[in-house]
């Protein structure tokens, strides 16, 4: 292991007692450029980033001592001299993120550039949290400890779980105790307590639309509507390459979007009632099938395909009346589909809401494109994980100042 492996943790550490702060800003910004465009030598660097290359020499020598940057192999054949191309470090840090849901809970050790390195899931019918938080707490301590010598280089801790996991609890088949029990709980200060690392916290589909900004769909599109179909779907909002989350941070809560106008016959139906996976597994539990079926390749297998086939028409209508209603409002480059079912069913689904938003009058609109999400089941946890990579070497407050053209 080299030395530059084994210092204290990866923090960007002050470089004297001037100009501190733009130090550390601009060494996020390159930081920033090469997570966003791949290992680039130092001339591209300078051009994104519109810095000197005098100041960029000296910024990726500094990251290179700190262990975040690794030199690639000479690119020849071009005119000039043979550029020396700069990439992320994947053991220059480390962040673990939690992904809380209704039907399971991951733990997910992700390296400096965003992958996967370990992962351990707990699955349940619903969440208890006498048993659920203490399994988390070994989970944590498994990864760690399987870093060894690296975890110094463990920056923190993310957890992506529902505002109200109790929500909707008449749906679930839960009481009015387990549901208000679960709504006291403060995930946040519950995880910290287990941990010395710092621990953020983000609503489980903006952390799953922050893994589809950082890592997939975000590179290429400035402006969505992201909805991810789990037991419960979801959404997220970005707004100009940034993670738009309203004034309660609840932006993109598209569960509650109702179906039809409310009038003299009850209270509208909502987006959660036809769109959610929680609508499958009864299907199947109402033919004695498996409920977690739902999530796996077994819902386009026989006998559960029929059963899936009858969802995904009632689910594609519904999110086409969503995607509608986000256009309408948003006027965003596209929406990004995904969920955590297998990718085959995904793709029905995406396919049968692009028939169903046939049916709309689009006089007055740009047409809605959907487009299926790239990180999948992951993508909560992976955005749990994004947040302390972010606090510690992302060049701005917001959530993930995109650097380039």
């Amino acid at each position: 292991m080299t030395a530059e492996l084994s210092r204290p943790p990866p923090l960007l550490r002050p470089r004297g007692s001037n100009h501190v702060g733009m130090r550390q800003f601009n060494e996020r910004v390159v930081l920033q450029a090469i997570r966003q465009n791949g290992s680039l030598p130092k001339a591209e660097l300078a051009r994104l980033t519109g810095l000197t290359a005098q100041t960029v020499g000296l910024i990726t020598t500094r990251l290179e001592d700190d262990g975040l940057l690794l030199r690639q192999e000479r690119v020849r054949g071009r005119i000039g001299q043979p550029s020396v191309p700069l990439a992320l470090n994947p053991d220059g840090a480390f962040s673990i993120g939690i992904k809380i849901g209704r039907r399971s809970a991951d733990c997910l050790l992700v390296d400096f550039t965003g992958t996967v390195r370990q992962r351990l899931g707990i699955g349940y019918p619903f969440p208890d949290a006498d048993s659920l938080l203490p399994a988390l707490g070994r989970n944590m301590g498994i990864l760690r400890e399987g870093l060894g010598a690296l975890g110094a280089r463990l920056v923190g801790v993310g957890v992506a779980a529902p505002f109200q996991m109790g929500g909707w609890h008449r749906m679930l088949g839960l009481s009015e105790a387990q549901s208000s029990a679960w709504n006291q709980i403060d995930l946040a200060a519950a995880v910290q307590a287990m941990t010395d690392l710092p621990v953020s916290f983000a609503k489980d589909t903006a952390a799953a639309c922050v893994a589809e900004l950082v890592g997939g769909r975000g590179r290429d599109l400035k402006s969505f509507l992201y909805l991810f179909v789990d037991t419960f779907v979801g959404g997220g909002l970005v707004i100009n390459s940034h993670l738009h989350s309203g004034l309660h941070g609840n932006a993109g809560a598209v569960a509650s979007l109702p179906l039809q106008l409310a009038g003299g016959q009850g209270t509208p139906e909502q987006l959660i009632r036809q769109a959610s996976l929680w609508e499958l597994e009864q299907r199947f539990a109402a033919h004695g099938l498996d409920p977690a079926a739902a999530y796996d390749e077994r819902a386009l297998q026989a006998p559960f395909d029929t059963h899936t086939a009858a969802w995904v028409a009632l689910a594609a209508n519904a999110l086409a009346h969503c995607v509608a209603n986000g256009v309408a409002f948003i006027d965003p480059d596209a929406i990004v589909l995904d969920g955590s079912f297998c990718r085959p069913l995904l793709q029905r689904l995406i396919e049968q809401t692009v028939l169903a938003l046939g049916n709309y009058n689009w006089e007055g609109m740009w047409p809605g494109t959907v487009i299926a999400g790239s990180t999948g089941p992951d993508a909560r946890a992976l955005g749990g994980a994004w947040l302390p990579l972010h606090a510690n070497f992302a060049p701005d407050r917001d959530l993930f100042l995109k650097v380039g053209n």
